[in-house]
């Protein structure tokens, strides 16, 4: 299935902001945050409009799944606003699938983008046709305090303003795996030398459309309302990261055991995975994985790469959900995106 891109960004578009999983946008505590990352945008050139329910906080959201999707449907539908963003993951995205009229969002395609628990919309999206992007959210990503990093801000103009291949993603100079955090004003991460790409296994170039998010992409089956099957990973290279809390070797191992079970890992060209706390002792990682892949599965000629700037930490890229990619290992690690993201 070819996926219909949207159009790009241009100045003065209008960018809608929704909270289709937590709502602590519309706190109290963290409204200033909001504000921040808002004002983060219009500096880029974009008009920032908020959904209806968006900020009516996190017990009524929490509560009221068909205003999470309402919202969802308001921006798609609304012929002002060119791209919808995400303030914040959360865990309950999924359940505000059931409300969405897919024949909407089919009829009027555009930019969305958000990352972590997001992924189950994003997967949702695909499914209908639309290419989407696992990348920035306001409040973790946009607005950090102390700024909108460079490199996770250049990224995303890159995506979204221009028409161009999105070509090469290489890594960030530094990194962060600190927690994210609403409240402080004066809170800043901390930020050490990134290492780069490093090779788990394989060799030479794998090519394949993306598909990936974070580990609970392995719970969808044919039953749910995002119907996962063979075709979704066949012949595609698989972008995988996850939050700090779960990321220990044996969430790793079970992850890649449950992709091995299903019978989806033996059916990926490549595999990118994103810089995560264990990633301070990368030789347990890589142990891990290559003992699931080429032990368990002997898989051993199926390239995998650790160290993609995407998802819980910062700073962070933009991925398309069903964007060519390119992962190359035969000289230097090289991870490119092959297309454009946008028309």
């Amino acid at each position: 299935m070819q996926l219909i891109k949207p159009q790009k960004l241009n100045n003065g578009d209008t960018v809608a902001l929704i909270s289709p999983s937590w709502g602590c946008a519309g706190a109290p505590r963290v409204k200033w945050k909001y504000k921040l990352g808002c004002k983060r945008l219009e500096e880029i050139g974009l008009n920032v409009v908020s959904a209806p329910n968006a900020l009516k906080g996190e017990t009524y959201l929490q509560k009221n799944p068909e205003a999470r999707a309402y919202d969802v449907m308001w921006a798609f539908s609304n012929p002002d606003v060119k791209a919808v963003i995400c303030n914040i993951g959360g865990n309950d995205t999924e359940s505000i699938l059931e409300f969405i009229d897919s024949e909407v969002i089919r009829n009027n395609p555009k930019i969305f983008c958000g990352y972590s628990d997001a992924m189950s919309l994003h997967l949702y999206l695909n499914q209908l046709g639309l290419m989407t992007y696992y990348g920035d959210n306001l409040l973790t990503t946009i607005a950090e305090q102390n700024c909108w990093h460079p490199y996770s801000k250049d990224a995303f103009i890159k995506a979204f303003f221009d028409n161009s291949v999105f070509g090469e993603i290489k890594p960030s100079d530094e990194v962060s795996f600190s927690a994210n955090n609403h409240t402080d004003r004066t809170y800043k991460k901390k930020y050490i030398k990134n290492t780069g790409y490093s090779i788990i296994q394989g060799n030479g170039v794998a090519c394949g459309k993306l598909i990936g998010g974070h580990g609970g992409i392995v719970e969808y089956a044919e039953n749910s309302i995002i119907k996962m099957t063979d075709s979704d990973f066949r012949n595609r290279i698989l972008f995988f990261e996850d939050i700090d809390q779960v990321c220990d070797c044996n969430y790793i191992q079970q992850f890649f055991q449950r992709l091995g079970q299903k019978g989806w890992l033996q059916l990926l060209n490549g595999i990118i995975i994103g810089q995560m706390k264990i990633g301070e002792n990368f030789d347990r990682l890589s142990e891990t994985v290559k003992n699931v892949i080429s032990g368990e599965y002997n898989l051993t000629d199926l390239p995998v790469v650790y160290g993609l700037n995407i998802g819980h930490i910062s700073p962070i890229t933009i991925i398309p959900y069903g964007g060519e990619a390119k992962i190359s290992i035969d000289n230097n690690i090289r991870f490119v995106i092959t297309e454009s993201l946008v028309r």
